[in-house]
C-alpha cells in the first residue's frame, strides 16, 4: 500500500476580505487546498479570482476572517505578529513577477539579503549567494547590477535569493511573466532542478499556460473559490 504524501500546505475553508469603501469586497470565500511536500503545484485562474491573495494568506502576510491555514504543521491563526515574521524568514522563499532586485546592489548582495536577516555574517552570506550563483550559472556575473543584467539573468538571480537560505517552501508570483518563452521555460527548468526536493514544496501562481507542463498538479480557482484540480496538467485545457 502506498505511503500518503505528507502535507505542506493545507487551507480549509479561508475567507478573505478588503474594506470598500461602507462595503466588503470578498478576494477568498471559503478557499481550500493541500499543497504536498516534494511537488510542484500550480494555481491557475482569471485576474481578480483570488489567487495572490491567497498566496499572501499562506505566507501569513494577510490576515484573513474565517478558515485554517497550516504551514508546515504550524496554524497561522495561533501565531503572533512577530512570530509569523520569524517562521517566514526561516522556511519560505519568494520568486516575484517583477523581480524586486535592489538595484543598487549586486548579483552577490542581493542574494545574500535573507541569510543576513537571518543573522549570518556579510562574509558567509556572501560566500554562500556566490555558491548558490553559480549553481545557476552565474558566475561570472556576481559584481553585476540588476541594470547590467538580462532579464532572465536577473530571474536567476531571484531564484538564488529564493533559495540561498534553504527555505522548505517556495512561494512564486507569476515568475514568468516578464520573460519570453525560452526564458520562461529555462527559469522553470532551474527551479524544478533546484527546488522540487522530497522535504520542500513550491506553491506557483500563473497566468502562463507555457508552463503548465512543469506541474505535478494544479489547482484552478475562480472567484474566490478552489473550483477544479488536476493531476494531469494537459486536463487543464479539457475541463
Amino acid at each position: 500500500m502506498n505511503t500518503p504524501t505528507p502535507i505542506a500546505v493545507k487551507v480549509d475553508n479561508v475567507v478573505k476580505s478588503f474594506a470598500n469603501g461602507d462595503s466588503r469586497t470578498f478576494a477568498l470565500k471559503g478557499a481550500s487546498l493541500e499543497a504536498r511536500f516534494g511537488e510542484l503545484l500550480m494555481i491557475v485562474g482569471p485576474s481578480g479570482c483570488g489567487k495572490t491573495t491567497l498566496l499572501s494568506v499562506i505566507c501569513g502576510t494577510l490576515k484573513f476572517e474565517e478558515g485554517d491555514v497550516a504551514v508546515f504543521g504550524h496554524e497561522l491563526r495561533a501565531m503572533r505578529n512577530g512570530d509569523i515574521t520569524r517562521f517566514r524568514r526561516e522556511n519560505i522563499g519568494f520568486i516575484f513577477q517583477q523581480f524586486n532586485l535592489i538595484p543598487t546592489l549586486t548579483a552577490v548582495e542581493n542574494v545574500s539579503i535573507p541569510l543576513i536577516l537571518k543573522g549570518v555574517s556579510t562574509a558567509q552570506a556572501e560566500k554562500r549567494a556566490c555558491e548558490v550563483l553559480e549553481k545557476v550559472g552565474l558566475a561570472d556575473k556576481y559584481k553585476s547590477y540588476p541594470s547590467q543584467l538580462s532579464g532572465g539573468q536577473q530571474q536567476r538571480v531571484a531564484i538564488s535569493r529564493a533559495l540561498v537560505h534553504e527555505p522548505r517552501l517556495i512561494i512564486c508570483d507569476e515568475p514568468t511573466a516578464a520573460l519570453d518563452s525560452v526564458s520562461g521555460h529555462k527559469t522553470l527548468e532551474l527551479l524544478q532542478e533546484s527546488a522540487v526536493r522530497p522535504d520542500r514544496c513550491v506553491i506557483i501562481v500563473t497566468h502562463d499556460s507555457r508552463i503548465y507542463e512543469f506541474a505535478d498538479r494544479i489547482v484552478q480557482m475562480d472567484d474566490g473559490r478552489v473550483v477544479g484540480q488536476f493531476d494531469d496538467p494537459s486536463q487543464l485545457s479539457h475541463a
